[in-house]
């Protein structure tokens, strides 16, 4: 394996703030074409992705985000002062990211089975794929300078953000990916050793 490729898987961090540098949608458009070059079930690429850089929009998602999750947390009885101060980091980092990528996965052009149990797996399969587009995304943001962070609270709320943003019908919100120039280098990261995580057979 060449080694600039073994040096950006270890060295590939989630970043959270960025400097108030645009990101301009040529680069935007090359991370979602690398993204798009992820295997997928069948070859049908369900991934799908909306690119959000108006901070009216980023507003509106992280208040409605916001106030879902407010809702969410008060009903398991979490302190409220908690609550509020989970609620304003999660709404500072949608909106102070230049560009903040949506990544949806849909089930439209997956096989149809007439059983849940293959249905689900379908539908697992597409999920599985889309994860691996955003892994592809990362990478691409690392290789180019750029900061990137996988926030997964869409799933969470996939009904507001679908609302919110005004989705095609077909689109299943997956993931949000901030995006922008770093201002950080990111937390030190830790990884377990792969010999606690294998079974050898």
């Amino acid at each position: 394996m060449a080694a600039d490729m073994l040096r950006a898987l270890r060295e590939r961090r989630s970043v959270r703030r960025y400097t108030a540098e645009p990101v301009a949608r040529e680069q935007l458009l090359q991370l979602l074409e690398i993204a798009g070059w992820a295997p997928s079930a069948h070859n049908r690429q369900p991934w799908r992705f909306a690119v959000l850089q108006s901070q009216d929009v980023k507003q509106k998602l992280a208040a409605a985000m916001g106030d879902r999750l407010r809702v969410d947390r008060l009903a398991d009885g979490d302190d409220p002062a908690l609550v509020t101060q989970d609620t304003e980091r999660s709404r500072a980092r949608i909106v102070e990211a230049p560009a903040v990528i949506v990544v949806c996965m849909t089930v439209a052009e997956m096989d149809a089975y007439a059983d849940d149990r293959r249905t689900a797996a379908e539908g697992m399969m597409a999920v599985q794929s889309t994860a691996m587009a955003v892994q592809n995304l990362l990478l691409a943001a690392h290789a180019g300078g750029l900061g990137a962070c996988w926030m997964c609270a869409p799933m969470f709320c996939q009904d507001t953000v679908a609302a919110v943003l005004q989705l095609p019908a077909s689109w299943q919100p997956q993931a949000l990916i901030t995006v922008g120039h770093p201002a950080s280098n990111g937390k030190p990261a830790l990884r377990r050793a792969a010999a606690e995580m294998v079974h050898w057979l």
